[in-house]
């Protein structure tokens, strides 16, 4: 058994990729007096490259750039905090992903970047961004985010584990609950025929959402009241159920990103639906046993009568505080440093980026990814689809521990949804 390989593996690729950085300088202007700049976000590995090219302006005289990382939803927690908080803020630049953008911009806590990038526009070839990684990260026609990352959730193989076990790669949920069934992990020499990662309430929506989005259904009607809770809702749950008890069991329910990551790498878990911007790892002879045994899919179908993927577009963003007291046009050009067309370019080592000019640098696994995208369920930047996120993280779980039943999850995230949009006035 593998299991402990894990930590190990994940604890080697986080030490190693902020090393990955670029060699070019930091060119931006030297203020006027000393300033230090802290930048907060979460870990994974095109982040820690972009985090490294940030860090590399405190080589500019008079400028320090603090670079902190943590896990997603420390991260995510730390700057709610910090932002609704009286005063300055204590970051100056932020990341988040299109939904975490959304919620900050919504509240007024992000500075519009607008007349930014108008004036920044050719030095930074700006248009060479596509418009709807901008659009992903703007309330109105404002602009909160300078995109950096393109990403999906995606299906991933081992093709001899799979060759040895006898089965085709699948093609839908139903599909990977027969192989999981059929599947002899201790013959195989392997874990888990299939791994997702359910480690977390925020996991088991995000999860539950690609299933739901892909079964037609729909998460809030045009007044923001939830519809979620209906007889779809509960198929969908009950499916990811489904695939629970026959594939991951109470062990499987404890994998992480980099756990997973780290299994498919080293070839005890045969198949998993995971993050596109870990995908490149797979072929790194640095951090994976499989090089050129794991194939790329786009995200599972849930059953054969479902014709939209089971995975949704995201985006990831660095965006300003509104309440920094750094000088933000120093910030800004700090972002286009670390997001420019070379370190971009650069970045396609790592994972998907928003810039035209890169694609001549398509990873292997892009067609997978963007294939998802085109045919996967709906993106969202409803401000309220982060009350109604936190609340079926709170749910959800529930669910596998056996304390709830699918509809009662489902029936009690809605209330509590309810009770806090109706508060932050999203509900009316």
């Amino acid at each position: 058994m593998k299991k402990l390989v894990f930590a190990l593996a994940a604890l080697s690729l986080l030490m190693s990729l902020p090393t990955l950085a670029q060699d070019d300088a930091c060119d931006v202007p030297p203020p006027a007096q000393e300033t230090r700049v802290n930048m907060i976000g979460w870990t994974f590995p095109i982040m820690d490259f972009y985090a490294a090219e940030l860090a590399k302006c405190s080589e500019v005289p008079n400028l320090t750039v603090n670079v902190q990382l943590l896990a997603s939803a420390d991260a995510q927690s730390e700057m709610r905090l910090a932002a609704s908080s009286q005063g300055a803020s204590p970051y100056d630049i932020i990341h988040g992903s299109n939904a975490f953008i959304g919620e900050m911009a919504s509240k007024g806590w992000l500075l519009p970047l607008n007349d930014l990038i108008d004036k920044y526009r050719e030095q930074y070839d700006l248009d060479d961004i596509d418009a709807s990684s901008y659009a992903a990260a703007s309330q109105d026609g404002i602009i909160y985010g300078i995109p950096i990352v393109v990403n999906t959730q995606h299906f991933y193989y081992n093709t001899e584990i799979l060759e040895a076990a006898g089965i085709e790669p699948p093609q839908t949920y139903t599909d990977v609950i027969a192989a999981c069934q059929a599947m002899d992990e201790e013959a195989l020499g392997i874990d888990f025929a299939f791994g997702m990662v359910l480690s977390a309430g925020w996991a088991w929506q995000i999860e539950w959402v690609n299933i739901y989005n892909a079964f037609g259904g729909a998460l809030l009607d045009e007044n923001n009241m939830p519809i979620f809770n209906d007889e779809v809702g509960v198929e969908s749950l009950e499916l990811l159920m489904g695939i629970v008890n026959a594939c991951l069991g109470e062990d499987g329910l404890t994998l992480s990103t980099d756990n997973l990551q780290a299994g498919l790498a080293n070839g005890s878990i045969a198949m998993g639906h995971m993050w596109a911007s870990r995908a490149a790892m797979m072929d790194d002879e640095e951090l994976s046993d499989v090089v050129g045994k794991i194939e790329f899919a786009p995200a599972l179908f849930p059953t054969t009568e479902q014709t939209i993927r089971a995975g949704i577009a995201w985006g990831d963003f660095l965006a300003i505080p509104a309440t920094s007291e750094v000088d933000k046009e120093l910030l800004f050009q700090i972002i286009m440093e670390a997001a420019d067309k070379e370190s971009q370019m650069a970045a396609t080592e790592f994972g998907l980026v928003p810039r035209k000019s890169a694609e001549v640098k398509a990873p292997r696994y892009s067609p997978a990814a963007l294939q998802t995208i085109i045919e996967g369920g709906p993106a969202t930047s409803n401000p309220a689809q982060a009350i109604l996120n936190s609340a079926l993280g709170q749910f959800l779980p529930k669910v596998a521990t056996g304390e709830l039943s699918a509809k009662e999850a489902l029936d009690a995230a809605a209330q509590l949804y309810i009770e806090e949009a109706t508060k932050q006035g999203f509900i009316k």
